[in-house]
Order: structure tokens, then sequence, then C-alpha cells
């Protein structure tokens, strides 16, 4: 038989598959025109209802929420973190903040943007992520108070609230970044980021992570 007469079948052409449609966030609504918070991924379930990842484009709000019970919950936990780094020095009096950063937001603010710049260079990560990430990691879970019976205190352990919890992680995640710039030839931002991934990564030298399992070791033989 001719090959005029069975020809051969021809190769077949693939399938032109459709575009995949990507959502477009408006500038407004990425931190300083770069980052999304809407694609953060909270996993402690008892955090969720208290990180705020409202997108906003500068971590400020202005003071709208002072002086509001409970409602520094709907402040954007970026903000709360750059409010955390003013107040991260000594404080005189527990109604007035007098760190050595108090009062220059502006500063912090600028702080905060290069840090999470170099997380994003590091790792390639949304710094927002391994920013809540870092602080689910050092939020404790239990604590001790002291109970008063017979003329005698005893501790006792007890559960922490998850608003504690999240001021705890902020305030140890701050603290452990000031410290480190102490008699270190690195700069303030490198420490921010240091002890961000130390953190991110439940790494134990991580100023934060120690001491949440302190304080939980400390409970945990209290019970």
């Amino acid at each position: 038989m001719s090959e005029e007469e069975n020809p051969t079948p021809a190769a077949e052409e693939p399938e032109a598959k459709a575009p995949v449609e990507t959502l477009h966030v408006p500038p407004d609504l990425l931190l300083f025109g770069k980052w999304d918070s809407t694609d953060v991924v909270l996993r402690d379930v008892g955090l969720m209802d208290y990180i705020s990842l409202k997108p906003v484009l500068i971590p400020h709000t202005s003071g709208r929420h002072a002086h509001k019970r409970f409602h520094k919950s709907h402040i954007p936990i970026v903000e709360r973190f750059v409010n955390k780094l003013m107040n991260a020095g000594k404080r005189k009096d527990k109604r007035t903040r007098t760190g050595r950063g108090a009062g220059k937001k502006t500063r912090a603010i600028g702080v905060l943007k290069r840090v999470f710049e170099m997380i994003e260079y590091r790792t390639g990560l949304n710094p927002i992520q391994v920013l809540v990430t870092a602080i689910e990691h050092a939020a404790p879970s239990e604590e001790t108070t002291r109970i008063s019976y017979g003329g005698m205190a005893y501790p006792r352990s007890v559960d922490i609230s998850p608003q504690r919890r999240l001021d705890l992680s902020l305030k140890y995640l701050s603290v452990g970044a000031v410290r480190a710039t102490h008699k270190s030839a690195k700069s303030f931002e490198e420490c921010i980021v240091d002890e961000l991934l130390l953190a991110f990564k439940r790494d134990p030298s991580s100023y934060a992570i120690s001491r949440k399992e302190e304080r939980e070791r400390v409970a945990r033989s209290a019970r």
C-alpha cells in the first residue's frame, strides 16, 4: 500500500491553556506599597481574633484606638510592633513612656521598613508573615500567679488570656532586639531582623523564645 493511501497521522497540537487570572491589589492596600497583609496565614487559633491584619499603607492610625478598652486589638499588628520598638527602653512611670525612642514614631516606621526589606532579601518571604509567625511562636501559653491561703502565698499555674499572650510576645521581641544592640557592632535594624528570624524558626537562642520557655517551665513546676 502506498504512503499516499495511508498517510501517517499528524502530531496533535497541545491545547492552549487559559491564562491564569492574578488578583491585582491596589497599591494603597499594600504595606509601604510593597507587601500584602491579606495573604498572611494565622496558625494560632487563640490569637486569630487579636492579631489585626487590616491592610494599611503606613502603620499609623493616629491614636484613634487609644484610651478605649480592648480596642488595641483593632490596631494593625505591624503598628503595634512599631509602638513596642519605640517604647522598648526603660520606663520610669507606667503611665508615661520615657524610652529612648518615645515620640519618634516616624523614625521607628522607617526602621521597620528597612527591616522588612532585609527580611525579604534574606528569605524571599513576605515579611509580614515572618513577623506574625514569630509573634505566634513567642507567645507563652501559661504563667504563674500567687494565691494566699492561711497566711501563706503559693504560686499557682494559670492559663494566659490571648490579649496578654500577644502583649508579652511583642514585648519579648522588641526587648530582645534592643538588648542585642548592646556592645554589638550590628545596627538596630540587623538586630531586629536576627531576633525575628530566630523566633520565626523557634530557635532557642532567640531572647523571645527563651523567655517564653522559661515562663512556661516555671508554670509547669507550679501545677
